[in-house]
């Protein structure tokens, strides 16, 4: 099966403006070290790699070859996903909705972590349950052994590991009954004929699964790659609509363009607060006549400099519609920004770190601007200027493919 192109998400340099061109890395910067949480993840990993090695290898002889994965006898479906992040739950979207596409006939069950995924997939048609691992699984042992021994006993046609490199979800998935287990083979690995998953795979993770799915069945649905989607209903669309004419503090008459803008986001991918003073007050400049919403972050206190309407929400689907209502959302690398790429508003994503390459917002009009490499707040003021003047005027988006 040909490899589909990866759907377009990033700029063309040599057809936009010189403010919109990639910017060259400082040469005299060095380069980020790794996070402690990164560098903490790592030897974590490696741990667990040196405990249960033989074990990963031995499910890994259980794993679907690829093309072996049957059209038909697939009713029952595991999703594994073990994450509590909002981002990465929103990430499993697509493929929930190639699972759907492939197989109609289907009930899927999701087995996630924290309370995300409750609240944006349980109400997909095809959704049978969505089991919840408890967000700090250490702490709770008791229920999580409980839930994971309930969920292990069942019977399923396929069971899918959604996370690459994962060793909770590849132990997860060696435990479970399922008729077909699918999964990446482990980084390193040498089986031969496991080889093909990971061949060609898009560095994108919302794609990752697409992939390893159509790797496994050896066809894919009718569309190209699925877009990030949380199915809001036409009824949180409108009161979305609703809520947001009330936020902006006149229920006659909504202003002609309204920007989103969360300030939030984990660790260094947090901008701080005079970083954002310089972007909006450049961004203002531009755009002036703009109605811009300041979406609060979980703690409730606004981190957005000048004049904004503020709006709090922690219930996703309520925040999702109020997104949905608006005509374009810029944001740190979070959660909140996947979220708005699932509502399909247009998205433009800030990136303090040199992997826009996996999480940029992709597909339609959205965006990755790349800040790390010494881009300034005032230039990537003006490149997201320069993005909200195409959306402005209607003009088709110049993007191409990151492999």
């Amino acid at each position: 099966m040909a490899a589909d192109p990866v759907p377009t998400f990033t700029q063309r340099p040599n057809e936009l403006a010189p403010s919109m061109q990639a910017t060259e890395p400082n040469p005299d910067s060095k380069p980020r070290p790794p996070s402690l949480l990164a560098r903490a993840d790592r030897r974590r990993r490696a741990a667990l790699e040196n405990v249960f090695g033989r074990r990963m290898r031995a499910i890994e002889r259980q794993l679907c070859r690829p093309g072996a994965l049957p059209a038909d006898g697939i009713y029952s479906i595991l999703v594994i996903r073990p994450n509590h992040r909002l981002g990465n739950t929103v990430l499993i979207s697509p493929l929930l909705s190639e699972l759907e596409a492939l197989f109609p006939g289907a009930e899927i069950d999701i087995l996630a972590s924290g309370g995300a995924a409750q609240v944006l997939f349980s109400t997909r048609f095809q959704t049978h349950r969505v089991e919840t691992l408890a967000r700090r699984m250490p702490r709770h042992p008791l229920h999580t052994l409980r839930l994971l021994r309930e969920v292990c006993k069942r019977d399923y046609d396929l069971a899918i590991d959604a996370s690459m490199d994962s060793n909770m979800g590849r132990l997860i998935l060696g435990r479970s009954k399922a008729a077909h287990k699918v999964s990446f083979p482990l980084e390193g690995s040498t089986n031969p004929d496991l080889a093909p998953y990971r061949e060609a795979c898009p560095a994108h993770f919302a794609l990752r699964n697409v992939h390893l799915l159509r790797t496994a069945s050896g066809r894919r649905s009718a569309h190209d790659w699925p877009r990030l989607n949380v199915e809001l209903s036409p009824a949180e669309l409108a009161r979305g609509r609703e809520a947001l004419v009330h936020v902006l503090g006149d229920p006659v008459s909504r202003p002609g363009f309204v920007l989103g803008v969360f300030a939030n986001a984990t660790a260094d991918k947090r901008y701080p607060g005079n970083w954002w003073s310089e972007f909006m007050q450049s961004l203002g400049a531009s755009h002036p006549d703009i109605a811009v919403i300041d979406v609060l972050a979980d703690h409730g206190r606004s981190q957005l400099p000048g004049e904004s309407h503020p709006f709090y929400s922690r219930d996703l689907r309520k925040l999702g519609s109020v997104l949905a209502a608006m005509d374009a959302f810029i944001s740190a690398d979070c959660g909140v920004m996947h979220l708005a790429s699932a509502v399909d508003v247009p998205t433009l994503g800030l990136f303090s770190r040199d992997n826009s390459d996996k999480y940029a917002p992709y597909g339609g009009h959205n965006l990755a601007v790349d800040t790390h490499g010494g881009v300034t707040a005032q230039e990537a003021a003006r490149q997201a200027a320069q993005w909200l003047g195409h959306l402005r005027s209607g003009e088709s988006w110049p993007t191409e493919a990151r492999a």
